[in-house]
């Protein structure tokens, strides 16, 4: 069998096929997010074996700029576990070389918001043109401008994510909200339950790292 082949199905819920990859793909993800939302380190191990899944997953979902997307990320996961694990002096939790969490300024904050609606915005007019750019080697992307403003707010996302930031679980949050909205518009049974569990999880994390950004200024 093989594996990263998205036609070989694992199993099929009301006629909706899911994938071994694609199955795969979904609890590594889930358990990094998990992982993450109570601050543990050890989410980036299993965030680069995620990310390798990704890449292959939306590759054969045509849905090019998730797929670029990966190579990003794998970097962003390398720098955040690097600045997870190695904080500068005043950026220690109580817990032995753990980077603390910490919150954007307002002026940060709004950089970001328009960051994404920029970025997206062009990206997505981008992918909308490969296919009639390069006929031989990219069919018509799906979705172009909502794949590329998702995809920009999770780059947002992933690197507050590694500066250990407040606001990423927001940016993730939005995205998936984002995402089980499209996925019951068109059906899908699989997909909404799997961000659900997102939610839940971004939603724990915004708790267990607003407790643990306001122990940091007590004692500060």
């Amino acid at each position: 069998m093989d594996f990263f082949n998205i036609n070989n199905i694992f199993f099929t819920i009301s006629e909706q096929q899911v994938s071994y990859l694609e199955f795969v793909t979904t609890i590594s993800g889930l358990t990094c997010v998990f992982l993450a939302s109570r601050g543990k380190s050890v989410n980036f191990w299993i965030g680069y074996f995620y990310t390798v899944l990704l890449f292959f997953l939306f590759m054969q979902k045509q849905l090019y700029s998730s797929m670029l997307l990966q190579p990003v990320s794998l970097v962003i996961t390398v720098f955040g576990h690097y600045r997870w694990t190695h904080p500068k002096q005043g950026e220690e939790t109580n817990r032995q070389r753990e980077l603390k969490v910490t919150i954007l300024t307002k002026n940060k904050r709004i950089l970001h918001i328009a960051s994404v609606i920029i970025f997206g915005a062009v990206w997505g007019f981008v992918l909308s043109k490969l296919d009639s750019i390069f006929p031989d080697i990219f069919p018509a992307a799906r979705l172009p401008f909502l794949d590329a403003t998702i995809t920009m707010c999770i780059l947002t996302a992933q690197y507050l994510s590694a500066q250990k930031k407040l606001e990423c679980w927001v940016a993730w949050l939005t995205v998936n909200i984002t995402n089980l909205t499209q996925y019951l518009l068109v059906g899908y049974i699989f997909m909404p339950v799997v961000c659900v569990g997102y939610i839940i999880f971004a939603i724990t994390g915004i708790k267990i790292w607003t407790k643990e950004y306001k122990e940091s200024e007590k004692k500060q």
